[in-house]
């Protein structure tokens, strides 16, 4: 029995030492040099490219949120309270692009979600109304179906820029793009 229990303590050990051995390496290489501070160790320039990339990515974060702002601030100056609120504004937008892209059912849920903030169901219908026809969109051009909602939500009486472009296109080549 004792030399069992030795047997597993001199085992137990000397796993401890091997990987004890094996992290010392992997120490050193992450300290770099001795007498080498964190700031002295840029290694190839990489670091840099990384924090600029992460830079631009927060400053074009940082532009959508604005971007986005202005767009619940400039519907909430054009449209009545109940169709201008910025939950309305959200929901609506949100609805009328699923029912573009045929996902009913979802855009169903939002309904409800939509009737419970008190929005305005009519307005709802006329921006879809607008948003359909206008006619047809790329389907791999979200940007364009969103900035299309997003008109069409604003002003839905008037057209958008994009439906001026696609009746454009439609009276030089007499075919709607698709």
């Amino acid at each position: 029995m004792l030399r069992r229990t030795l047997r597993a303590a001199t085992v137990v050990i000397a796993g401890g030492l091997l990987l004890l051995v094996a992290s010392i390496p992997s120490v050193q290489a992450q300290s770099g040099p001795p007498g080498q501070t964190q700031e002295e160790q840029k290694p190839d320039g990489k670091e840099d490219g990384k924090e600029k990339s992460v830079d631009q990515a927060k400053a074009e974060e940082e532009q959508a949120k604005a971007r986005a702002m202005a767009e619940y601030e400039e519907a909430a100056v054009k449209l009545p309270r109940s169709a201008g609120a910025a939950e309305c504004v959200w929901t609506g937008r949100r609805i009328a692009s699923l029912l573009w892209r045929d996902d009913i059912d979802t855009a169903n849920r939002y309904i409800g979600l939509y009737d419970r903030f008190g929005c305005s169901s009519e307005h709802l219908k006329i921006a879809f109304r607008c948003v359909v026809q206008q006619g047809p969109i790329d389907p791999k051009a979200a940007d364009r179906l969103a900035s299309r909602v997003h008109g069409c939500w604003i002003s839905p009486t008037e057209p958008t820029q994009s439906s001026q472009a696609t009746s454009g296109a439609t009276e030089k080549n007499g075919t709607i793009p698709n």
